[in-house]
């Protein structure tokens, strides 16, 4: 079931995005199992553009169509516009400032022009990997604690050691503004939470 649905939704996705390149990423949704992601490539980086996944049996079982199988998915908007129109950054879609809004007319597609940025702040954090971890996971955790002040989250750094066989992460988290300027207490009071809350949330061991 879950080969024909990712058939079906990479069919879906070309026809909206063109012959772009694709690629599944394992995620988790509440009521599905098994639960994926789906990102394609796009201006130089993945773009996650749509969740989905086969429906518990035990939920079909409580609409008496315990004989079926279900599929979820979703597609959020926002990246069908970002695509649309060029637009690098969703957190664009929530500013009230008016450099964005006035670009586009109702019924024109245009490109979007970038005007400039407050500047970034970039922190790492680095540890041992854990069974409950994955990078959607993590990237969960920092948007979770950060919010619309995380800009990126990327992988930096990867080994595995030769004697204990254990994994070491690194990550670097990009904070920034849309619209003021981002102090250091305050980028490094949002980074200390994310260091406590990863070892309690995803069992990871801080380097």
């Amino acid at each position: 079931v879950d080969r024909i649905l990712k058939a079906t939704l990479e069919g879906l996705a070309r026809k909206l995005f063109g012959d772009v390149e694709m690629r599944w990423v394992d995620a988790y949704f509440p009521f599905t199992e098994p639960s994926i992601e789906l990102e394609i490539f796009y201006m130089g980086d993945w773009l996650e553009v749509l969740g989905c996944g086969v429906m518990e049996k035990q939920i079909l079982d409580n609409c008496d169509l315990g004989d079926k199988k279900a599929w979820a998915f979703g597609l959020g908007l926002e990246r069908l516009a970002m695509v649309l129109f060029q637009i690098p950054d969703i957190r664009l879609f929530w500013t009230d400032d008016e450099r964005f809004s006035k670009q586009f007319e109702a019924g024109k597609v245009s490109t979007f022009q970038s005007y400039s940025k407050f500047p970034a702040c970039y922190k790492d954090v680095a540890f041992w990997t854990s069974e409950q971890f994955t990078e959607n996971n993590m990237c969960e955790v920092v948007r979770g604690i950060g919010g619309d002040l995380v800009e990126e989250v990327v992988l930096t750094d990867e080994f595995t050691h030769p004697k204990t066989g254990k994994t070491s992460n690194c990550f670097r988290i990009n904070y920034r503004s849309m619209d003021r300027s981002l102090t250091n207490e305050e980028v490094n009071a949002l980074q200390e939470k994310v260091r406590e809350a990863l070892p309690e949330k995803l069992g990871v061991e801080l380097r």
